[in-house]
């Protein structure tokens, strides 16, 4: 609901500031003075021993003189008591005697209706833990506690079980009043086009509640236990509560933990949050389907002026914590940013935790790498650049990090520490270069420019970062044809890439020209989830990959592939997509089992280990050379099928 101006001028004039702080500090009676309405605390944002807090009744704000903490009564109790807007207004309303206004008859109707969907969500919520009590739920008990998910945690948490029936759930709601309508507005049933039966949209599944800032359950996300179903997890729909770009998993829970002093920690999943809220981590939360978002972050910082964004140390983990990077970078603020952890090479905040315990999860955090940092790796490559235009284009690229950020002070304390940075990043290099010219390497056995005699460039990140595709150099331009299939068909329908968002980042390119060019595209899906085809082609052009984009679309139009254009049907694209995924999914899963046959050949030189090798290296020419031969494939588009 909107308040004008005047209302909340009202309130303010009405109500003295120091009263509405003074229910959460307690008065300096020394450096205070009541009478004339000048009160000083130490500051309830941060901690302190000597009271720097000053709240001024002549004109209606707070400022904390040690921290920066600053503003009027809405704003104290949105910040400091964690109130969304409305309700720091219906609070301050009432006690300062001024009457909320009326509310119009659509505003009160959406609400009534909000609230019957939220009741509804809450019966489903007992209907599925009743069931995991159940002798129906024993096998989702059992999966629990093969997680580690103690009954302790799954009663704090809600969690529940659907069971495996089309109807279950439907007959239930339905004898407890709940309209076939309210049962689709929530997404507990669905149903298939052109069909009006609906079902159960969760079946056999472990059952985890969604809830929104206030605690109320608004969604569910369902783990399947068995293996042949197409999703493994499966979230709810968007539905009038339900908004996955406005919600976190255990953001109602972490919300008060961060106003106690937990740290704010972003994990991936459900199980990630819950193993780390059981070790002690209560500031836990997570993403729902989709990735960080500018909706998260703006979530993020109303809780934590500093949270601490989690990855895996994989390749994968490593493209995801770049793409938050260049997600985050244009929306910083003085005091608002984001630390970067990274967790041990295949190992999960869960797995983690559970191997080597609370103390190994706790590490990890307190080893976080602040972001300015993050991206000083990311973009020096883990390697002094050896040539001068090498230098000049790192230089480049650093400072068109920095002129992104759109607040002018933090965007010019970010270009001056990249400019120190870059100065003591290359002092070394010249200090080599004046010792060699004098005759004496700078470097004991270093050689020339400060390099050791072999030449290797001096290493400036760690092995993980310097290891991975991100810092790999390659001779190699463009893309295979599989990857240009791949590319193409999201730059011209860029609608396919939060659904297998996934997938695609956990792509390993073969060449670093694909490898750049799909990352943009996913930075630029995730920063814009609505892009069209023709923005989306834009900004890539205005990256530099312009050329490349066109190269890769004269091959595929030389080899006769017509699925990747933009006038081919959605579904056509998205088959065709799904089997260049497959196929190169089965190439890398192949090349690991090669090298494999090879240890194995070492070890034990047998006809049978040989003619293995041999067996795999066969597959892998199979599937290079692979078609697209998909029954009905292109019907939609009225064109025959055509091999990739």
């Amino acid at each position: 609901m909107r308040f004008s101006d005047q209302f909340l001028d009202e309130i303010r004039q009405r109500l003295p500031i120091t009263q509405v702080v003074g229910e959460h500090v307690l008065w300096d009676k020394r450096k205070s003075q009541p009478g004339k309405g000048d009160m000083w605390a130490c500051c309830p944002f941060h901690a302190e021993k000597s009271p720097s807090f000053h709240a001024d009744d002549r004109r209606g704000i707070y400022h904390c003189f040690g921290c920066g903490a600053s503003g009027d009564h809405f704003r104290f109790l949105t910040e400091k008591a964690g109130m969304s807007f409305p309700e720091a207004v219906e609070k301050l309303a009432g006690m300062a005697g001024v009457p909320m206004p009326a509310r119009d008859e659509k505003t009160e109707r959406r609400e009534a209706a909000q609230k019957s969907l939220l009741d509804v969500m809450e019966i489903a919520t007992a209907y599925f833990e009743a069931a995991l009590a159940h002798n129906i739920g024993a096998r989702a008990r059992g999966y629990l506690f093969e997680r580690g998910v103690s009954p302790t945690s799954q009663q704090r948490f809600r969690i529940g079980f659907a069971p495996d029936s089309r109807n279950g759930l439907k007959e239930h709601l339905a004898a407890n009043g709940v309209s076939a309508q309210a049962m689709v507005d929530t997404g507990l049933v669905t149903s298939r086009d052109g069909d009006a039966l609906t079902y159960d949209r969760f079946r056999n599944r472990v059952m985890f509640p969604i809830t929104d800032f206030r605690g109320r359950v608004i969604a569910f996300g369902g783990r399947a236990l068995s293996a042949d179903v197409p999703a493994k997890y499966l979230n709810s729909p968007e539905t009038e509560l339900f908004h996955k770009r406005q919600t976190l998993y255990n953001g109602h829970s972490a919300k008060g933990a961060t106003r106690d002093g937990a740290t704010l920690i972003v994990v991936e999943g459900y199980l990630d949050v819950i193993a780390a809220v059981s070790a002690g981590f209560e500031g836990a939360v997570a993403p729902l389907g989709t990735a960080l978002t500018e909706e998260h972050v703006q979530l993020l910082w109303r809780m934590s002026d500093t949270p601490v964004l989690c990855f895996d140390g994989d390749k994968a983990g490593l493209k995801a914590a770049e793409r938050a990077a260049d997600l985050i970078m244009p929306h910083l603020k003085p005091g608002k940013t984001v630390k970067i952890a990274t967790l041990p090479e295949g190992l999960d905040p869960d797995d983690l935790i559970k191997a080597q315990g609370r103390a190994a999860f706790a590490e990890v955090i307190e080893k976080a790498r602040s972001l300015s940092d993050m991206v000083w790796s990311f973009e020096t490559g883990g390697l002094v650049p050896e040539a001068p235009e090498e230098r000049a284009a790192m230089q480049a690229r650093l400072r068109e990090r920095a002129n992104a950020i759109q607040d002018a002070n933090v965007r010019f304390h970010y270009a001056q520490a990249f400019d120190e940075k870059l100065k003591a990043f290359f002092a070394p290099i010249r200090q080599g270069r004046d010792a060699y010219r004098g005759g004496k390497p700078a470097y004991g056995q270093s050689g020339a420019y400060g390099f050791p005699a072999r030449g290797t460039p001096r290493s400036v990140v760690s092995d993980t970062l310097r290891n991975s595709r991100l810092v790999r150099g390659s001779a190699v331009v463009d893309a295979s044809p599989r990857e240009a299939i791949i590319i193409l068909t999201l730059v011209n329908h860029p609608a396919l890439v939060e659904d297998k968002f996934e997938t695609l980042a956990a792509i390993d390119c073969e060449t670093p020209t694909a490898q750049k060019v799909l990352s943009d595209i996913l930075a630029l899906a995730v920063r814009h989830h609505d892009i069209s085809a023709e923005d989306l082609r834009a900004a890539l052009g205005v990256r530099g990959h312009g050329p490349s984009l066109d190269r890769m679309t004269d091959t595929l139009a030389r080899q006769g592939v017509w699925q990747v254009s933009q006038e081919t049907a959605l579904v056509d694209a998205e088959i065709g997509l799904s089997h260049a995924l497959a196929l190169h999914n089965k190439k890398v899963q192949l090349n690991r089992e090669l090298k494999a046959a090879e240890a194995a050949l070492g070890e034990d030189p047998s006809d049978e280990t040989f003619e293995r090798l041999r067996d795999i290296k066969n597959q892998i020419t199979t599937v290079d050379g692979t078609e697209a031969l998909i029954e009905g494939f292109g019907s939609l588009s009225g064109r025959a099928t055509r091999s990739f």
